[in-house]
């Protein structure tokens, strides 16, 4: 049988010892690259859930531009023909407006006395209507 001699055990010992040191190195490094893999895969997971609730966001804004393109299309040709109505209207007005200023005044040389003769007019036509 050999003989184990007391450098050849130190030797020995000082090899299991720095192998054990080493596995306990290598364990501590895979553990440490094993949590920080799960944290990215965490973290990948997380920032995929946030980039598609952005895009759900965004479609959704899109959507209610969109609705709110067509319904500010429709007013505008809903207005259309409301303000073709009232310039018209304001026509038929100014029309008025200029018969009623180039009628002579109702009593010569008395301005107040000739509008008060026409708003007394205006009210008995407004009354007959």
């Amino acid at each position: 049988m050999p003989v184990i001699t007391p450098k050849l055990l130190a030797a020995a010992v000082l090899a299991l010892l720095v192998s054990l040191l080493g596995n306990v190195l290598l364990a501590r490094a895979y553990l440490s690259q094993r949590d920080a893999a799960t944290a990215a895969r965490a973290s990948v997971g997380e920032m995929t859930q946030q980039r598609d609730g952005a895009r759900d966001l965004a479609a959704a804004c899109s959507d209610a531009v969109d609705d709110l393109r067509e319904l500010a299309d429709r007013r505008k040709k809903e207005g259309e023909a409301v303000r073709a109505s009232a310039a018209a209207q304001a026509r038929t007005h100014e029309q008025r407006a200029d018969e009623i200023m180039a009628e002579p005044p109702a009593v010569s040389g008395d301005a107040c006395a000739s509008a008060q003769h026409r708003v007394d007019s205006w009210l008995q036509g407004r009354a007959q209507k």
